[in-house]
């Protein structure tokens, strides 16, 4: 790529706002980065006098980041009690050792609009609630005393920032809902380090590292060293000089190459294995800067004959996901950011997620990197184009994107189109070229409702609802919705609806699988999510799932997660309640989601049916759902048991009671131990079940929480039981000790849990 070219399409990322370093962290020389995420003071209530940095803030409320600006009832609220300003306010005194450097605040996500001053300094707004962006605090630092940062936070749908403009069939929220960090270099600094394997299935794989360094101010020549890493072990090292430059409006690229490096372990989906790449920046000798960033040796590209990882056909199959948790919107820290990629890979044995429908927390991507969860990241959009203004926006969330994520193995596609919008030849010319030129590594997609569209990316990627689905019309085809709107479905909904959500999902991806030019396919959606009250079901959730708010599974997931190997998990899943009053068995059909292929139905320990896969219905998924009439005399009702076989071997079985009693209530934390940064969290989930621990989804009552020790409580309290489950998340403060959580059933008792919160690294500014 011309380097004209690739500095033209990064350009606005330093002047004024700049791009956030890829993985920003604290180097053993040069680089200092302080994170900046305990110690905040806020108010609903902004005003002027509030920015100045002598104002008295003591009665605003303390806060820690990731913040909501509110919080609110998981449903049935008014979408407009987020969307207000308010203000940040931040007191910070830097090392005197640091005095003649470079300081600059590096904000990860703020909704929606961020006008930042420094010591009642304005520096500027960014206009954008998902993507990176930074302000240089240089000349505005006094070193000798305290500084104020402020920021007042506009959380209004403003028509002049995507994704608004129109409705929109989601929620934003508001507040500094991302960490951020003060970071401190030299003079001259690495902005950002890009990272790409080559030649990867080939004997002689190499590394292109390509190092943009940022001079502030003139600089003597200096030297460039790339180090590739394997855990502790060095695998490869290179060097160049870099000639003396005088202060840059942009970043200069650096090319290296990295050769030599012999057998690589390739990241796929069972072994993601990672690599680390440190890259120097050294004066005489000196380290004046450092930067590291993991990387993932692996081949991923759509072909016309499907997607192909590391020279191998790997059908997709996915969920969409949108980033929004009950009561707290977006406001998650890095723990439950990196479960959601658990539950998708390992609950539901997803390998593709589509971040629906803006880029997503760091922290979600590395998880997804680690497990080897592979992602379609696309741009803030829904339906709605702006005009030229906002289109530019549109473009720089293109690039801020890229240039934030470049470096993530999992991410095989990059979507630049604004999600189900008409086409716009200009616009979307403009989208593309800019992800062509600054990532030549990966292709591109653009997120459609109408086969008839433009086609300008490199994969068609396609939103389609109906069924049967439309045939590919492009060689590199994705669908990336299906289900979802269509046939909204809710835990405590009957029998009927839970299945036919079930076989919607199961019909879908057997088709799919039918052609290879589908190269798989991302269900709508992972999650119940927050929308506007001109969609959803009435009261602001969209119950589109395959799981609800809580990330407890509805019976469609059952039909993801049976799509694994035995050898990963022996999987059998019922697409119903066992009931005596359920008209659905006995009278239709069953339906059973496994990866067995037979299976054995008992009920009071008499067997009464077996069944194998319905391969009619179902004739190209690998592992089809058991579909069955399941006899029933209800003078003969009892205990049903299914077993699953495998090759004749009995390998799993599942126990439900027909007593119709509510017997046990169950109290189970995602972890036990958090760290007391004010910010930390973990979801704790709450069951009413059978003697066998299968939840009963007509259970009701509510349960009571008392929460002793340095954590609180984000939920209702007390909470509703919804479809016989439910969860709260617990916060810790920034007291170390124990926590203990006490859940009260009115007619079940109590359940306990304990949670040690470690004392967090202490706060160095």
């Amino acid at each position: 790529m011309d380097r004209r070219d690739f500095l033209k399409a990064t350009s606005g990322l330093i002047a004024g706002a700049a791009a956030l370093p890829a993985n920003a962290q604290q180097a053993q020389s040069g680089r200092n980065v302080f994170p900046l995420n305990r110690g905040w003071r806020f108010t609903r209530t902004p005003s002027d006098a509030a920015r100045a940095p002598r104002f008295d803030d003591a009665g605003f409320e303390r806060v820690a980041l990731p913040h909501a600006n509110v919080r609110l009832p998981w449903h049935g609220f008014d979408e407009k009690d987020f969307a207000f300003v308010s203000l940040y306010r931040r007191r910070f005194k830097l090392p005197a050792g640091l005095r003649g450097r470079h300081v600059f605040v590096d904000f990860e996500g703020a909704m929606t609009a961020s006008t930042v001053f420094i010591n009642g300094v304005r520096l500027g707004e960014y206009k954008g609630g998902f993507t990176p962006f930074s302000f240089e605090l240089t000349p505005h630092i006094d070193w000798d005393g305290d500084n104020v940062l402020a920021v007042e936070l506009d959380s209004t749908e403003r028509a002049d920032i995507p994704p608004f403009g129109d409705r929109i069939d989601y929620l934003t929220f508001g507040g500094i809902y991302r960490e951020m960090s003060l970071r401190v270099v030299a003079p001259s600094f690495l902005e950002n380090i890009f990272a790409v394997p080559k030649d990867v299935l080939t004997g002689q794989p190499a590394l292109d590292v390509t190092c943009f360094i940022q001079h502030l101010a003139s600089s003597a020549p200096m030297r460039l060293e790339v180090t590739l890493l394997d855990g502790d072990k060095v695998i490869a090292h290179a060097a160049k000089a870099v000639p003396a430059s005088a202060a840059k409006a942009e970043p200069v690229p650096h090319a290296l190459t990295l050769t030599g490096l012999g057998g690589v372990t390739l990241w796929d989906l069972a072994q993601p294995h990672l690599y680390t790449v440190q890259v120097r920046l050294l004066a005489q000798d000196r380290v004046i800067d450092e930067d590291r960033s993991r990387i993932g040796f692996r081949q991923a590209r759509f072909t016309d004959r499907g997607f192909e990882l590391n020279g191998k056909i790997v059908k997709l199959r996915g969920l969409d996901r949108h980033q929004t948790f009950p009561f707290i919107g977006q406001a998650m820290p890095a723990r439950v950011q990196r479960r959601d990629a658990e539950i998708l890979k390992q609950n539901l044995k997803c390998n593709i997620v589509r971040t629906s429908h803006y880029p997503q927390s760091r922290h979600f991507l590395d998880a997804c990197d680690e497990l080897g969860m592979l992602v379609l990241e696309e741009i803030p959009g829904w339906q709605h184009i702006g005009d030229k203004s906002w289109q530019d926006l549109s473009v720089d969330n293109v690039a801020r994107m890229i240039r934030r994520d470049w470096n993530h193995p999992s991410i095989i596609l990059w979507g630049v189109r604004i999600n189900e919008s008409k086409d716009n030849h200009d616009f979307y010319v403009r989208t593309n070229a800019a992800a062509h030129a600054l990532d030549p590594s990966r292709q591109t997609g653009g997120i459609r409702w109408f086969q008839e569209s433009e086609f300008l990316e490199d994969v068609f990627t396609m939103n389609d609802f109906d069924f049967p689905l439309k045939p590919p019309n492009h060689p590199l085809y994705l669908n990336t919705e299906f289900v979802g709107h269509t046939f909204p479905t809710k835990t405590i909904d009957n029998v009927e609806r839970l299945t036919e959500h079930t076989l919607r999902h199961a019909r879908i991806h057997d088709q799919l699988a039918s052609n290879p030019q589908y190269a798989g396919g991302i269900g709508w959606c992972a999650f119940d999510y927050n929308t506007h009250g001109n969609f959803g079901s009435g009261d602001h959730v969209c119950y589109h799932g395959v799981m609800d708010m809580f990330r407890e599974p509805k019976p469609a997931a059952g039909f993801y997660k049976s799509q694994c190997e035995p050898s990963d998990e022996v999987v059998l899943e019922p697409a119903f309640h066992w009931a005596i009053g359920d008209q659905s068995i006995g009278f239709s059909k069953a339906v059973v989601c496994s990866n067995c292929d037979h299976l054995k139905f008992l009920i009071g320990g008499k067997l009464v049916a077996e069944a194998d896969p319905d391969r009619a219905q179902f004739r190209h998924l690998k592992y089809a759902p058991f579909v069955l009439e399941l006899p029933v005399d209800i003078n003969h009702w009892g205990d049903l048991t299914i077993e699953g076989y495998i090759g004749g071997q009995r390998r799993i079985v599942k126990h439900y009671s027909g007593a119709g009693v509510d017997k046990k209530f169950a109290l189970i934390a995602d972890d036990l131990a958090l760290i007391a940064d004010g910010a930390d969290t973990t979801r704790v989930v709450f069951r009413v079940t059978d003697a066998f621990d299968a939840i009963l989804p007509f259970a009701d009552g509510a349960i009571r929480f008392e929460l002793d020790g340095p954590a609180e409580i984000i939920g209702d309290n007390p909470f509703a039981l919804v479809g016989g489950t439910g969860a709260i998340w617990i916060r810790a403060k920034e007291q170390a000790g124990t926590a203990r959580l006490t859940a009260h059933h009115p007619r079940l008792g109590l359940q306990r849990i304990e949670l040690k919160i470690a004392q967090p690294p202490p706060q160095l500014i």
